[in-house]
């Protein structure tokens, strides 16, 4: 192995640790608060996590054995199901985001219509969209021996050894890169940039309402005024920040290896063997941001981490002090 190869090689574990911790944290704050239930994203948030979870014992770690062997690991019969799960969580996981991003856009724009329109059914019935979805893809590509070892990306996934069937997997992967990350991307663009708005219009609401209240107040000491002033910018600044979070992210991690995959298709044009790892890497670090991204980075999720830990704590310290308090009565009865 070379550098740039051992470098890989510790990203994706890093890659793997952090997405494992993260994603079995989002877990247990799901199931600790009844609050996070009751709520239709948690749902939308349980199946992104799902498939983060399961990408990442399953495909992360065979892509790390694939970097370190430079060879397929398993049989092929090992590597379609493999390659099968790879196609089938990647796509679920982008229309999850795309769910969430389409029920923000609903709690935003239409907040008094907001239980009516997204109940928990609802919220079920785009989740049975997104699976019948991805298993579709994934299904037909690997009943169509679509799916197997590429040593460009080092891990099972979509790959054609067969020359004969090359302009019908051209087709398949323009449609399905077209209607997984495209499509989430636009649906994405769409709704995010309509919350932004409606955010901006209520910021500058409560902005003009309060350089109202400065003026009434002309006695108001300079160092409170800066204080409003600074909070009106900082209100501004917040929402165009997580939408380009959400945005970004998704960018950011899944573009390069999309792009890649659809430079793939011609022939001419070289691709070197490095970059393919990387662009596998930053389409699996997603799976390592979504739990901060839509989740551990939101008060409800931080309180509940709180809780845990607190509860955890206390638990132990009740525990030593049992310990200490039984040792203390043992050396009085030995004394006596």
């Amino acid at each position: 192995m070379d550098t740039a190869e051992v470098i890989l090689s510790v990203l994706v574990v890093v890659i793997i640790i952090v997405s494992l911790l993260s994603n079995v944290l989002v877990l247990v704050c799901f199931l600790y608060n009844p609050e996070i239930r009751k709520q239709v994203p948690g749902l939308f948030n349980l199946n992104l996590t799902f498939c983060n979870l399961l990408l990442t014992v399953s495909n992360m770690p065979l892509t790390l054995v694939g970097l370190v062997s430079k060879t397929q690991p398993g049989g092929d019969g090992f590597c379609q199901i493999v390659g099968f799960l790879e196609t089938f969580l990647s796509t679920n996981s982008m229309l999850s985001m795309a769910a969430l991003s389409i029920d923000r856009w609903i709690a935003v724009v239409f907040p008094l219509r907001y239980h009516s329109k997204m109940r928990h059914k609802d919220a079920a019935l785009v989740l049975g969209y997104t699976w019948v979805h991805s298993m579709s893809f994934s299904t037909v590509a690997t009943c169509l021996s679509w799916v197997g070892y590429h040593r460009l990306y080092a891990s099972c996934t979509l790959s054609n050894p067969r020359a004969s069937s090359r302009t019908p997997f051209v087709i398949f992967t323009v449609f399905f890169h077209s209607f997984s990350f495209l499509l989430s991307f636009i649906v994405l663009c769409v709704t995010y940039l309509k919350v932004l708005k409606v955010a901006r219009f209520h910021c500058k609401r409560i902005d003009v309402i309060t350089m109202q209240t400065l003026v009434l107040l002309v006695d108001i000491h300079p160092s409170v005024r800066q204080r409003c002033l600074e909070e009106q910018k900082r209100r501004r600044q917040r929402a165009t920040k997580k939408i380009s979070t959400f945005i970004g992210t998704f960018m950011i991690c899944f573009a390069p290896y999309v792009i890649t995959r659809i430079v793939e298709l011609f022939p001419a044009v070289p691709i070197n063997p490095h970059w393919g790892i990387v662009s596998k890497c930053l389409a699996y670090s997603k799976a390592a941001c979504d739990p901060f991204v839509y989740s551990l980075l939101r008060h409800q999720y931080r309180k509940t981490c709180t809780d845990i830990i607190n509860r955890l704590l206390k638990r132990s310290s009740l525990n030593a002090s049992g310990r200490g308090h039984e040792n203390q009565v043992n050396s009085i009865a030995t004394a006596e």
